[in-house]
């Protein structure tokens, strides 16, 4: 299964090249498998992660802020898978271009999250709606948390 083999090592001196004829080195695949699994993302299931019912609320009136003009879409990416951050920013822009076209100056929405309700289609991933009643119209904000690095991430996002 192991071989021993001749590779090339990199002294932290000058940068060095210099051949190694002693170590073992892995089959091929089984490293290739082993380093693109040790740097992905690690899935974490639910039991290891804490309650998403905070983070909900947080993200929703987050998001809901963000895209009022009142909240910097950037505190939220840390919560937001890449995908989920890049649809938020482009909603986001889109808002501010729409205020500015009718001339409408930010300001902090008031809303109150009525409900949010929960289920969890597999382990590790939670998806959830919350409903929002603002003044003039109720509405719902459906999130996907995912739990990967033993933390929630949210990697979709509506607003309806």
């Amino acid at each position: 299964m192991y071989e021993l083999s001749t590779f090339l090592a990199v002294t932290p001196f000058r940068g060095a090249v210099h051949m190694l004829d002693w170590a073992f080195v892995f089959p091929r695949s089984e490293l290739m498998m082993s380093v693109h699994e040790y740097f992905a993302p690690q899935p974490t299931s639910t039991a290891a992660l804490p309650d998403p019912a905070p983070l909900l609320r947080s993200l929703t009136q987050g998001v809901l802020e963000a895209l009022a003009g009142v909240r910097e879409v950037d505190q939220l990416a840390r919560w937001f898978s890449e995908d989920a951050y890049r649809n938020l920013v482009s909603r986001a822009n889109l808002s501010a271009r729409a205020r500015s076209a009718r001339g409408v100056v930010p300001t902090r929405p008031t809303f109150e999250i009525r409900s949010i309700r929960v289920s969890e289609p597999l382990d590790g991933v939670i998806e959830a709606v919350a409903v929002v009643a603002g003044p003039g119209r109720t509405r719902a904000v459906a999130i996907r948390l995912e739990g990967l690095d033993r933390r929630w991430r949210a990697t979709s996002l509506a607003v309806l």
